[in-house]
């Protein structure tokens, strides 16, 4: 049926396409939360009302059927009057929810944990982070005194802790003691009680090379079960404690390997603090190369590099050496497939810092130091506007073409692999490119792996898995995205598959796979993948996008309950199809369409022109409709927004008839 249920934090529902369901009153929710915790098994009419009631009114039964009928109306608003309900339904002395196995959020939570239990440990971290993602605060969080919710509440609670659990010792498992340190952390400091934790937290310490800091916690753990529960540490942590003391051998072996590369890894950081000195200008430079390497594990540590690489290029220019600025900025070549930018604020001074240092550069010589600081510029400049032609080019646009100059002259293959990024970030002046950006991808591909450049390789693949999606070649475009999968997991590159996972769905969505209901439940699984992934550029508003692209490509209007929707930056080009949805008349929406200004030049232009073709159409607004003519016009053949690999709103080809047609074109002429 389409309807979301989540009762992990406040109770709500959404429909098909994300929107939330309007639930009305407190005990409207009540009702919905009871029957969520009977699991789809009857409850009486009476058993609900003494739940709802501490003291029934006279009516309580009527104002329960009230509750109900409203219930029913928000979670199939298409049944028709008389037709029987099919989610909430009237079974004997009382009501049930007979919802899918997929459509309740603590379900699938369960089902994601006792799944992850029998998986391999990459696997079984990856699906308890989807199962932990899933919570948006405590379970049945507005019903938190209601006796009815208290066991469930208890079991739910029960079972994310060991979730949080499970998913350490996976890391653990995988030798990603460091990056669980702060997980474990702070799962300890709000359960102080759980002595597996501090055992888990201790193990991951001592295998990061901090044998004090392991016996530390042990320490505190003994000093709080004692004072607070007047008991000793169990067996476990006593013998975690005297094995850690003698360093027996099995702590650090086995599946948990990765021990020996943390303390490696702390030995030589300890070494550079005290030999080099502090403030030296080398620590510029190598700070940035750590940056590069923080940037690809994604999530807190691509934003702490993006930040920490704005503070990196500021001090070297204050340093006043042009050549390390040079050095410094153009030494964060970390690849990008996004084309719209993170943080608008830091690339617009990166771009900034950039120009100054090529203006202050000595006019001799320094060519890769200018290639460097061109393709930077190119790659933070992305996303301008996109015009019906190509001259004069954008400033992104001149960079990326002189940083491809000069790598080629210079016949550095990492520089040429930089160099072709920006060219790609540049390739949006105009609909219609795919073919030239998988010209672009199939270079690097060859370039990357001819000179072992993995993280170029992925890119190069990930660009062509988006321009043969957009070409409508979805054989050619698996083969790239199955190369791209392989080479993230060899190397530990966990954002790439926050692509592949969409690019699937989007697959999905183009062939007509799945149900409409099937492919917006996959989109929502894939949007979790985002939560924490690091890139706001990509997740602000693409959830809703891709829903809305679903229905309007498949004839539906969008949805009418959008008050929570984030649109993020694609609110311009939704907001004509929701003032129409909702019933407010052509005028508003022609008004929203006459002041849309033209999409950026990005991997969702096309898409973007197709929503205001659709509002266009309906609102009879033939400027918007001969502007969108003008830009869709070069893309013949393609399919609308597939390039992005995530969403798509179908053949720009019906577009344009579709445009020719309102537009009284006899023939469909799309002159």
């Amino acid at each position: 049926m389409g309807v979301a249920i989540g009762v992990l934090g406040p109770v709500q529902a959404w429909d098909g396409t994300g929107a939330r369901l309007a639930l009305k009153g407190p005990r409207h929710r009540a009702v919905l939360a009871r029957l969520v915790v009977a699991r789809r098994r009857v409850v009486p009419v009476n058993r609900l009302v003494e739940d709802l009631w501490t003291e029934p009114p006279p009516d309580a039964v009527g104002a329960l059927r009230t509750f109900v009928a409203a219930l029913r109306r928000a979670l199939e608003p298409e049944r028709a009057p008389r037709e029987r309900p099919r989610l909430l339904v009237t079974e004997g002395p009382g009501y049930a929810l007979r919802a899918g196995s997929d459509a309740v959020d603590a379900w699938c939570f369960e089902r994601d944990v006792e799944a992850a239990a029998g998986l391999p440990p990459a696997r079984a971290a990856d699906r308890l982070q989807q199962a932990l993602g899933r919570w948006r605060g405590p379970a049945y969080a507005d019903f938190a005194d209601e006796p009815w919710a208290r066991t469930e509440r208890g079991r739910l609670s029960e079972l994310r802790l060991h979730a949080v659990e499970a998913g350490a010792e996976a890391r653990l498992a995988l030798g990603l003691a460091a990056q669980t340190v702060p997980v474990l952390d702070a799962h300890v400091a709000d359960h102080p009680w759980r002595e597996h934790a501090w055992g888990l937290l201790a193990l991951a310490l001592y295998r990061c090379g901090r044998q004090g800091d392991a016996l530390a916690v042990l320490r505190r753990a003994r000093a709080l079960l004692a004072e607070h529960l007047g008991v000793d540490p169990g067996p476990g942590l006593r013998r975690l404690e005297h094995d850690i003391l003698d360093q027996s051998p099995h702590l650090g072996q086995g599946p948990a390997a990765g021990g020996t590369a943390d303390r490696v890894w702390a030995g030589a950081s300890a070494a550079y603090d005290r030999a080099v000195a502090s403030g030296a200008r080398v620590r510029l430079e190598s700070t940035v190369g750590l940056l590069r390497g923080l940037a690809v594990t994604g999530g807190p540590g691509l934003l702490a590099a993006r930040e920490h690489r704005v503070a990196a290029a500021l001090a070297a220019e204050e340093l006043g050496d042009p050549e390390l600025a040079a050095r410094v900025i153009g030494a964060y070549d970390v690849p990008a497939i996004w084309t719209r930018v993170d943080d608008p604020a830091q690339a617009a001074r990166i771009v900034a810092a950039a120009g100054r240092t090529l203006a202050a550069l000595p006019p001799e010589g320094h060519d890769a130091a200018r290639a460097r600081l061109l393709a930077t510029i190119a790659l933070e400049s992305r996303g301008t506007p996109a015009g019906p032609g190509t001259d004069p080019p954008s400033h992104g646009r001149r960079a990326a073409l002189g940083a491809e100059r000069l790598a080629r002259a210079l016949d550095d293959p990492a520089l040429l692999a930089f160099a072709l990024n920006g060219l790609f970030m540049q390739s949006f002046h105009r609909t219609g490119l795919a073919p030239d950006r998988d010209a672009i991808g199939a270079e690097l591909v060859a370039l990357a792996a001819r000179h072992g450049l993995v993280t170029y390789e992925v890119l190069g693949h990930l660009i062509r898995c988006q321009a043969r999606s957009a070409l409508g070649d979805f054989p050619a475009a698996d083969g790239h995205a199955q190369s791209a999968d392989a080479l993230a997991e060899r190397n530990e590159l966990p954002l790439v598959t926050v692509f592949t996972r969409w690019y699937r769905v989007l697959r999905r969505a183009a062939t007509g796979a799945g149900t409409l209901e099937g492919t917006a439940a996959a989109y929502r699984r894939a949007a979790r993948d985002l939560d924490g992934a690091g890139m706001p550029g990509l997740e602000h508003g693409l959830l809703p996008l891709a829903l809305l692209s679903l229905r309007v490509s498949r004839g539906l209007p969008a949805p009418t309950d959008v008050e929570d929707v984030a649109w993020g930056p694609y609110a311009p080009w939704a907001r004509p199809l929701v003032l129409l949805a909702r019933g407010d008349g052509p005028g508003r929406a022609r008004t929203a369409l006459r002041a849309l200004p033209d999409p950026p030049g990005d991997l969702l232009t096309e898409a973007m022109w197709c929503l205001a073709v659709r509002a266009a159409v309906d609102t009879e607004d033939r400027p918007t409709l001969l502007r969108a003519r003008a830009a869709l016009t070069p893309a013949t053949g393609e399919l609308a927004g597939a390039g992005s690999g995530l969403l798509t709103l179908g053949p720009v080809d019906v577009w344009l008839d579709v445009i020719a047609t309102a537009l009284g074109s006899a023939g469909g002429d799309r002159r």
